[in-house]
C-alpha cells in the first residue's frame, strides 16, 4: 500500500534519457502484484496459459523488463523477506479486502457489467509461492540480478542507494524516502497515466524544514503498513502537528517501534549486482514452450536484451551510477 505523502513531496519533471545508463532498484512484489491487476481480460479475468496457469505476472515482468532495457535502463529486482511483525494487521487487512473484492467482482461478472467486473478484479490479485519461483526463475533466464531481502524490499533498495550501488529506487510508494534513499524515481511502469518523475530526499527535507526522523513521524500519523495513523490527519496536517510538537503517547501508536522499522531496517550486505546474456533458448522453451507467449515476441525481446548486453559490457561500470 505504501505511505500517502504525495501532497506534500516536491517531484520533479524527469524524461527516460535522463535515465539512460542508470542502474534501478525495483521492489519486485510490488510490480509484480501491478502486473497482475492491470493485464486482465476486459471481464478482469487474469491472462492463462493452456494449462490455466496464470501468466499476467510474468508478461509484465518480462515485456516491461525488456523495454527498459532498450531504454538503457540497467534494472535489479529486490524481493520482500520476512515482514516485520507489526505489518500482519495490514496483510490480514489487505487479504479481506480482496476476499470482498472477488464476491463482486463474480456478482458483477454473473450480472454482464464488464466495467464493474475489472474494476473489482483488479483488487482480488493473489501470489503464489509457484509464481513467485516462476518470476525468479524469468528473471535468472533473462540474465537479470534479483536480490532476495531479509525483510523489505524497499528497504534493501533504500540501503543499495545509500552505498551507491544503485543509482535510484524505482517505485510509486514513497516508503523507500522513509527507509533513507537518496533518489525514488516515480513512472516507471511505462504507464500512459503515470508520468515519470524524480524525488530527492534531501530537497524534500529542505522544502519540508523536517529532518528524514521527523518525516517518518509524519508518515505513521498519517498511517503506513505498520500502523493505522490517526483518524482525520492527512500530510499537510501531520507535517504542521511535527513541525509544532505533540504528544506521541497521546496518539495510541507504537512511535518507536515503527520508527525503528525505517531507520534501523532488517538488510543485508549479501548482495551481487551482476547482468549476464539472456539465454534465449531457456526463455523459448519457459515462455513459449509451458506458458504459450508468442515465439516471435519473445525471441524479439530476447535478440533486444542480448544487443543491450553487449552495450553494458562495452561501457565502464562507472557510466552506470
Amino acid at each position: 500500500m505504501g505511505v500517502n505523502l504525495r501532497d506534500v513531496i516536491p517531484h520533479e519533471e524527469l524524461t527516460f534519457e535522463e535515465l539512460k545508463g542508470r542502474v534501478i532498484g525495483i521492489d519486485a512484489l510490488n510490480s509484480l502484484y501491478q502486473f497482475l491487476a492491470s493485464i486482465r481480460q476486459p471481464d478482469g479475468t487474469p491472462l492463462m496459459d493452456s494449462k490455466g496457469n496464470i501468466t499476467s505476472h510474468l508478461s509484465g515482468l518480462f515485456y516491461r523488463t525488456g523495454r527498459l532495457i532498450e531504454l538503457g535502463i540497467k534494472p535489479v529486482y529486490v524481493f520482500d523477506g520476512k515482514p516485520p511483525e507489526l505489518k500482519k494487521k495490514e496483510l490480514e487487512r489487505r487479504k479481506e479486502l480482496k476476499e470482498d473484492a472477488l464476491g463482486k467482482w463474480k456478482k458483477a461478472k454473473e450480472a454482464g457489467d464488464l466495467d464493474e467486473a475489472l474494476k473489482h478484479a483488479k483488487r482480488t490479485s493473489r501470489f503464489t509461492d509457484e509464481m513467485l519461483e516462476d518470476s525468479k526463475k524469468l528473471l535468472e533466464h533473462m540474465g537479470i540480478p534479483q536480490i532476495q531481502a531479509p525483510s523489505e524490499a524497499e528497504a534493501q533498495c533504500a540501503h543499495m542507494c545509500r552505498k551507491g550501488d544503485i543509482w535510484a529506487v524505482g517505485s510509486q510508494d514513497y516508503d523507500s524516502l522513509l527507509f533513507g534513499s537518496p533518489t525514488l524515481v516515480k513512472g516507471l511502469t511505462l504507464s500512459g497515466k503515470l508520468e515519470l518523475s524524480i524525488v530527492h530526499l534531501k530537497k524534500v527535507l529542505e522544502k519540508m524544514g523536517v529532518t528524514r526522523e521527523q518525516l517518518v513521524d509524519i508518515a505513521i500519523l498519517i498511517g503506513t503498513d505498520f500502523d493505522e495513523g490517526v483518524k482525520g490527519i492527512g500530510p499537510k496536517k501531520a507535517l504542521q502537528m511535527v513541525k509544532t510538537g505533540f504528544s506521541k503517547n497521546a496518539t495510541g501508536i507504537e512511535f518507536e517501534k515503527i520508527e525503528g522499522i525505517f531507520l534501523k531496517p532488517d538488510v543485508t550486505e549479501k548482495y551481487k549486482l551482476q547482468w549476464k546474456p539472456p539465454d534465449k533458448e531457456k526463455l523459448l522453451a519457459f515462455l513459449s514452450g509451458e506458458h504459450n507467449f508468442s515465439e516471435d515476441r519473445v525471441e524479439k525481446v530476447s535478440n533486444n536484451l542480448l544487443s543491450a548486453h553487449k552495450e553494458f559490457s562495452q561501457r565502464g561500470i562507472n557510466e552506470w551510477f
